[in-house]
C-alpha cells in the first residue's frame, strides 16, 4: 500500500506533463490567430497600422524565444535560404556581395564584369594626388606609368569568400610601374613643380635702391621620385596621393651688396625704352619707373643682370599694346632682355627694341595666283612657296587659307631707322631719305613683266662695286656670257642662290649697255637700275641695314614717307 501510493502519484504527474504539451502543440498551431488576438486586444481603439505592426512583432519575437519548435523552424529557413545564396554565386562564378576594389563595389558581379567596372574607375575616375607643401597636381594613374592588372584584382575578390558580410572587405589593387612613363611625366611635370632660386636682387624703397639676399629654389628629384613611384606603386594606388621628392637650389648669387652701386647707378637713370618697326617706319617710347627697373635686376655670377620672370610681364603688356586691332606685332622676350643687358653693361641712355611680326595666313579672293598673292603681301613668292610646301599655289579657290611667312624674313638685319629708300614700281621713280628728308631723287629702271621687281619692304643686305649675272634671254650662238652689274647692292633672294637689289649700268656680253644705258621704263630682269653715277651715290650712302621700300598699285606704301613719296614728291630724271 505505501509502495502503490508514490506509484499513482508518479503516473498523474506524467498525465499532467503531456497535457501540458498537448497544450503547447495547440498553442503552435493556433500561434498566429492568438498574435493577432492578443494585440488586437491590446490596442487602443483607431490605432494605426504603425502601432498595430509594433505589438504583432513584439508578440512574435516573444513567442519565437518561447517556443523550440518556431526557433528551429527560422532556422532551418535560414540555413536552406544560405546554402542557395553561396550555391548561386558559385555555379553563376560571382563575386560574394560587399566585395571592394578601388572604391568600386564589385561584389555580385562576375570575374568579366568586374575586370570592366574596375578598369572604367582606373581610366575615368580614378586620380592621384602628387603633393609638394600646399601645392598638388592631380594625375591619371596610367598618365604616370601606372598599369593595372584588373583580372588578377577581380579573381582575387572572387577568392575573399564570404568575407564581405557583413562589414566589407577590400582588396588591394595589382599595380605595376613603367619606368620610361613614369620619368618622362615626372620630367614634363618639372616646368610646373620646380621653383627657381632668387638670386640676389635690388628694390627702390623711400627714394633709395636696396638690395635683397638671395632664396633657395626646388627642384623635383625625378631618380627618387621613380624609385618611390616603383617601390610600392598598390599603396599609393590605395592612398590616393604621393609626396613628392624636392631638392633644395642654391642661388647663383645670394648677397647684393657687391653690385649696390651698379644698381643704384642704372635704377637712378634708367635707360628710355623705344620701339622700332621698319615696315612701318614707326617708333614707339615706353617709360618704366625706378620701382619697376629695380625689380627688374639681379646678381649672377657674371654681375649686374635681368630677371627675364619680372622683364617678361612687361615685354607681354607693350606686346597687347601694338596689337589693339589684332595684328600680328610683338616684342621678343630674348632680344629685348640682350637689349637692355648690353644698355646695362655700357651705361647706355636708351635703348631701341626690335618690333616684330608673327607668321599669319591669307584667304584667297577671285583672281588670286600664288605670284600675286606675293605682290599683294610684299613677300616673295619663293618664300610664300616654301611656307606652304606640298601645295600647289597655281590651283587655288576662292576662300582658301594658305601661311604666309613672317615678314621679318624681308629684314634679316639689324635695320637702321633714320635712312629709307622708297622705290615706286609705277612711276619708276626712286627717293631716299635720310632723317625723314629726302636727300636723292631720280627715275629708276626695275624689272620686265616676264622677271618682275617684287614689291615689299626689304633692306639693304650686300654691297660688291662689281656683281655678275645672265640670263637664258641674252644667250646666242656664241654662248651665254655674263653681264656685269656696277655698284650692286643686294636687298632680296629670288631664288636661293639669285638676289635681286640696286645698281647702275649693266654691261652686256656683246659690250652694249642694258637698256641702251636708260632709265624710266623696265628693262631689267627683278633689279632696280639707275644711271651709273646715281648708283654710285646710292652705294656709297646706304648702309647696311638700310630699309627698302618698293610700293605699287598692288602693294601700298607701309609708312608715312613711302606715303610721302607717292603723293608729295615729283619725280625727276
Amino acid at each position: 500500500m505505501d509502495v502503490y501510493e508514490p506509484r499513482q502519484k508518479r503516473i498523474s504527474k506524467a498525465r499532467e506533463r503531456h497535457a501540458a504539451r498537448q497544450t503547447r502543440r495547440l498553442t503552435v498551431q493556433e500561434g498566429a490567430a492568438r498574435l493577432r488576438h492578443a494585440a488586437e486586444s491590446r490596442l487602443p481603439r483607431g490605432a494605426g497600422v504603425w502601432q498595430r505592426a509594433q505589438v504583432i512583432a513584439q508578440d512574435a519575437l516573444w513567442y519565437a524565444r518561447n517556443a523550440q519548435q518556431v526557433r528551429l523552424g527560422l532556422a532551418a529557413v535560414a540555413a536552406v535560404l544560405l546554402l542557395l545564396f553561396v550555391g548561386t554565386h558559385l555555379v553563376q562564378g560571382r563575386i560574394f556581395p560587399n566585395v571592394w576594389a578601388l572604391g568600386v563595389n564589385i561584389g555580385d558581379m562576375t570575374i568579366e564584369e568586374a575586370e570592366a567596372a574596375l578598369l572604367d574607375a582606373w581610366h575615368n575616375r580614378l586620380q592621384i594626388q602628387l603633393v609638394d607643401g600646399s601645392r598638388a597636381w592631380p594625375v591619371s594613374p596610367a598618365d604616370l606609368g601606372f598599369k593595372l592588372d584588373a583580372k588578377q584584382v577581380a579573381e582575387s575578390a572572387r577568392g575573399v569568400g564570404l568575407a564581405g558580410v557583413p562589414l566589407g572587405y577590400e582588396v588591394p589593387p595589382i599595380v605595376s610601374v613603367d619606368f620610361d612613363t613614369a620619368q618622362n611625366y615626372l620630367l614634363d611635370m618639372t616646368a610646373q613643380t620646380d621653383i627657381a632660386p632668387y638670386n640676389a636682387g635690388y628694390a627702390w624703397q623711400d627714394g633709395q635702391v636696396v638690395g635683397l639676399p638671395g632664396r633657395d629654389g626646388r627642384m623635383l628629384d625625378v631618380p627618387q621620385m621613380v624609385d618611390r613611384l616603383m617601390l610600392d606603386p598598390a599603396t599609393i594606388v590605395r592612398v590616393g596621393r604621393v609626396d613628392l621628392l624636392m631638392s633644395k637650389l642654391p642661388p647663383l648669387a645670394a648677397d647684393p651688396e657687391p653690385y649696390l652701386e651698379d644698381a643704384t647707378a642704372v635704377v637712378s637713370q634708367p635707360p628710355a625704352l623705344t620701339g622700332y618697326d621698319p615696315f612701318r617706319d614707326e617708333t614707339i617710347t615706353w617709360s618704366t619707373t625706378p620701382e619697376v627697373f629695380a625689380s627688374w635686376l639681379e646678381v649672377t655670377q657674371a654681375g649686374l643682370d635681368l630677371r627675364m620672370d619680372a622683364l617678361g610681364p612687361f615685354v607681354e603688356a607693350q606686346t597687347r599694346s601694338l596689337n589693339p586691332s589684332g595684328d600680328l606685332r610683338y616684342l621678343d622676350p630674348a632680344e629685348t632682355r640682350d637689349a637692355l643687358r648690353q644698355a646695362i653693361r655700357d651705361r647706355s641712355e636708351g635703348v631701341t627694341l626690335r618690333i616684330r611680326y608673327r607668321p599669319g595666313t591669307y584667304e584667297v579672293v577671285s583672281g588670286d595666283t600664288g605670284y600675286r598673292i606675293a605682290r599683294k603681301t610684299g613677300l616673295p613668292y619663293y618664300w610664300i612657296e616654301k611656307a606652304n610646301e606640298g601645295r600647289d599655289l597655281n590651283r587655288l579657290s576662292v576662300g582658301d587659307v594658305i601661311a604666309l611667312p613672317s615678314r621679318d624674313l624681308t629684314i634679316p638685319e639689324a635695320p637702321v631707322p633714320n635712312k629709307r629708300i622708297v622705290v615706286n614700281l609705277d612711276t619708276q621713280s626712286l627717293v631716299a631719305f635720310e632723317n625723314g628728308q629726302p636727300v636723292f631723287q631720280w627715275l629708276i629702271s626695275s624689272g620686265l613683266s616676264d622677271y618682275p621687281t617684287y614689291p615689299g619692304v626689304y633692306q639693304i643686305l650686300s654691297h660688291n662695286e662689281v656683281a655678275t649675272g645672265g640670263s637664258f634671254t641674252l644667250c646666242s650662238s656664241a654662248g651665254c656670257g655674263q653681264w656685269e652689274m656696277y655698284w650692286f647692292m643686294g636687298i632680296y633672294e629670288v631664288v636661293p642662290g639669285l638676289m635681286n637689289g640696286f645698281h647702275g649700268a649693266v654691261l652686256l656680253p656683246n659690250g652694249a649697255y642694258l637698256g641702251g644705258g636708260n632709265v624710266g621704263a623696265p628693262y631689267t630682269f627683278g633689279c632696280v637700275m639707275s644711271q651709273n653715277d646715281n648708283a654710285k651715290l646710292l652705294y656709297d650712302w646706304a648702309d647696311t641695314g638700310t630699309i627698302v621700300e618698293i610700293i605699287s598699285s598692288e602693294y601700298p606704301p607701309q609708312s608715312p614717307l613711302g606715303q610721302l613719296a607717292l603723293t608729295g614728291l615729283s619725280s625727276t630724271s
